[in-house]
This record gives C-alpha cells, structure tokens and sequence, in this order.
C-alpha cells in the first residue's frame, strides 16, 4: 500500500516490458503482461499517495483495517485484498476527470492479455502492439500527476515510447478524419437539395434534444457538418481560492465531455477520438441551477 513502492515496482515492471516488446512478436506475450502489471501499479501508486484505502477491496473489512491505519484489529497483512487494472483505472479517472484518454473499454484487451498469460499462456498477438500502446498512454498522465521525471521511469526506452504513442495517434487522427468525411456526405446527401430556409427548420427540429445522455449534456457545434450537436459527460464542482480559503463556486459547474453525437450528420465521437476534433474534448462551465442531479462536491477541483 505504500506509493513509493508501488511506483518504483512500476518501473521495473515496464522496463521489462519494453525490453519484450524489442525482442520481437515472439516476445509479446510477456511484454503485454508486464506492461499490464505496470500499468495496474502506477495507478495504485496515484490512489494510494492520496490514501491507502483507494486501492482495497471496499468490500473486505479486513483490507479496509490495514488501510486505515488499524491493522492490529484484522488479519495478517499479506492476506490484504486490493482492486484489480480495470477498477483502478475506474477510481483514476474519476479523480482525475478530463486527464485519462484510455478508456475502459480500452483496457480490457489488455486486461484479457494480462489474464490469460498469466494463466493459460494465451495471447492474441495481432493486438499485442495496440494493447502495448494503451499502456503507455495512460501510464503517461500518471506519470505527469505523480510528478515522475519520464527519462527516470522509461530509461533506455524513451525514444520507442515516443514512437509508439506518435504512430497511434496519427492512426486515431485518420480515423477521426474518416469520421468527419463520412458524415459530411451523409450531412450533404440528406439537405443538399434543400432550400437554406427548408434546412434550417429541420435542423432546428431534429438537433435540439441530446441523443446521447450522461450526467449532462450540452449543445456545441457540430465539427463536420456545422449544426448543433451535442457533447455529454460528467460535471463536477469548481472551487474558488482566494487567500487560502477553499470555497464551492455557487454558480458555475464543468462539463468534462465523453463523447458527442450530431443527429444531422451521425456523426459520433467518443472520448479517444474527441481530442482530435478541435475544442469538442474541452471542459465546458455550465450554470449551476440547471444541472441534475446535483454535482458531487467531492469530485472538484479549483480554476
């Protein structure tokens, strides 16, 4: 439970995944499991700086009792149950809105990777570069709220890093591109033949309610096809500091957008491509009074 410790295993365990990952495919089995490994040990390291209680099993008393400083009262500490890669990385992004572009969904190739070298020596290795690359992606951020120098945690390894994550994001950004093309065709094929004053009432009809729904939503222009879109995600406080008082700004909430949607043109983007699409991945002040259900003040942080 201790975060020191969680981080230097960290590194130690990406570096020997890397040096897998240069061996060649044959490698890869143990490079997507050790960066697995790693990966599941940064994020520990960030909740466990914050509190030991972050990374435990919430449902195993004895676990919480070590946690929190009252292990006398509980059972033997190598017995101490704590969350699995997916959780984890659940309970970082909730504190860390807006900073983790890894999605879940991204994750649980990897965690099936992990799983199944560990266990049976299973491993689809056609996935093995893109699982590897979600890795260092989100190790990143981590890396940046822990305040680790990189050279330190990538060593030797900072350059193919670089590489991998540079060709990844050049692949997303073609895919969001794609996306844009597609739905300006289908924008085209639908109005084209429309007159301006036709389009704009139809628009005006088929655009004004969100699609998608999540803790809120907003209206923001549509990227491909210029009518209002929408963008949903979840809002959280804003504190104000002003000479070291910490107060809930009684007005304002942010909106951290997970994904946006067009009804004009189809046009859906989730978290991963969202920050290739202009401001759409942007937090977004909203009134307070017209946000339901009320914000969690726990989840804030200042501007």
């Amino acid at each position: 439970m201790d975060a020191e410790q969680l981080k230097g295993s960290s590194r130690r365990w990406m570096n020997a995944a890397l040096a897998a990952f240069v061996e060649g495919p044959e490698h890869h089995d143990f490079a997507v499991h050790h960066a697995g490994v790693a990966t599941e040990h940064l994020l520990k390291a960030y909740l466990a700086g914050l509190h030991p209680a972050l990374i435990v099993d919430g449902g195993h008393f004895d676990s919480l009792l070590h946690a929190t400083g009252l292990g006398s009262h509980a059972g033997p500490l190598t017995k101490v149950k704590t969350i699995g890669l997916i959780e984890a990385h659940t309970r970082v992004t909730k504190l860390l809105p807006g900073k983790i572009q890894i999605e879940k969904k991204d994750l649980a190739p990897l965690a099936d990777a992990r799983n199944g070298v560990a266990h049976s020596a299973i491993h689809d290795s056609t996935q093995s570069e893109a699982v590897f690359t979600a890795c260092l992606r989100l190790v990143d951020p981590i890396l940046e709220e822990l305040k680790v120098d990189p050279n330190s945690y990538w060593g030797p390894y900072l350059v193919l890093h670089d590489k991998l994550v540079e060709e990844q994001v050049r692949q997303e950004r073609v895919a969001a591109e794609a996306l844009l093309v597609k739905a300006r065709s289908l924008f085209e094929q639908r109005f084209g033949h429309m007159s301006h004053k036709e389009r704009d009432v139809v628009l005006a009809a088929i655009t004004s309610k969100p699609m998608i729904t999540m803790d809120q939503e907003a209206p923001r222009e549509c990227p491909a096809c210029g009518s209002q879109g929408w963008v949903a995600g979840e809002v959280e406080a804003v504190h104000i500091y002003n000479d070291g008082q910490v107060t809930v700004d009684p007005e304002e909430v942010l909106l951290n957008p997970h994904a946006f949607q067009c009804a004009a043109c189809d046009l859906e983007v989730g978290t991963k491509l969202l920050i290739h699409l202009g401001d759409l991945a942007h937090g977004i002040f909203l009134n307070r009074d017209n946000i339901e259900p009320p914000v969690d003040e726990g989840l804030s942080r200042g501007r």
